[in-house]
């Protein structure tokens, strides 16, 4: 979200400029997580628009497929996935409405930012290097299943419920690593954990006193890519607080 020294330029001008010119339009097209509604009519119009077989199932996850190119028809199918949402943050002097507005891109030397938002290009870079090879004339390639994802980034809920009628190939590349120039195989997938207790209220004496507490001022970072850094983590720290609170003085928590 960095805005210092930045030059306002046309992305479109970069390399390669088939990916840009997707990544262009994606930022023009709002699409937090369980909102995605906008984004995914705007693959299916793409879809609609380059005659390409595109299909959604029930929680809107979209398959475009492209038929193989002369030469390869007899290779494997390849499915290409990406999440189509976003996370949304800002900075604290900005206005911008994510279920509205469109993000606007900007360049600082080597790296590309937004405008006082997050920038989207997870994983909208991913869904952008999709769209372009579907649009190319000149890629070779076999037969693609091209697939975007719903709410990858508040609970995988589009690939935990993805209808599996909609694909026929057996590899898949997944378009949304951290590193760049780097392929992993395999997978350590998701997990949802939900811990249930029984509790019972009490009052609160009238010689106590409440106070809110916040852990702010860390340098956030990203679960995956920034896990060894040894950054601070805001839950582990309050909660580290609270548990030694409890040992040494008279306090109570209300959640």
């Amino acid at each position: 979200m960095q805005t210092n020294s930045a030059t306002y330029m046309d992305i479109t001008q970069l390399t390669p400029s088939e990916v840009w010119q997707q990544f262009n339009k994606i930022c023009q097209v709002p699409r937090p997580s369980k909102k995605e509604g906008k984004m995914i009519d705007f693959l299916l119009n793409f879809g609609k628009q380059h005659n390409l077989e595109t299909i959604r199932d029930e929680v809107g996850n979209v398959v475009i497929k492209k038929p193989a190119t002369k030469g390869f028809e007899k290779s494997q199918i390849i499915v290409l996935q990406s999440h189509i949402d976003m996370v949304c943050e800002k900075t604290a002097d900005s206005n911008h409405n994510f279920d509205t507005d469109a993000i606007q891109p900007i360049i600082e030397g080597d790296w590309v930012h937004a405008n006082n938002t997050t920038l989207g290009a997870d994983d909208g870079i991913g869904v952008a290097t999709q769209l372009a090879i579907l649009a190319s004339t000149d890629v070779r390639h076999p037969n693609l299943e091209c697939l975007f994802t719903v709410d990858e980034e508040t609970g995988l809920t589009g690939a935990f419920a993805l209808d599996a009628n909609m694909l026929n190939g057996k590899t898949l590349i997944n378009l949304d690593s951290e590193d760049e120039g780097q392929v992993f195989i395999g997978c350590a997938g998701g997990i949802n954990t939900i811990a249930r207790f029984k509790y019972s209220t009490q009052k609160v004496a009238r010689n106590q006193s409440a106070f809110k507490i916040e852990v702010d001022g860390l340098c956030g970072g990203h679960s995956g890519d920034d896990i060894n850094k040894g950054y601070g983590n805001a839950n582990k720290i309050l909660n580290r607080l609270l548990w030694n609170a409890t040992k040494k003085f008279d306090v109570r928590q209300i959640m």
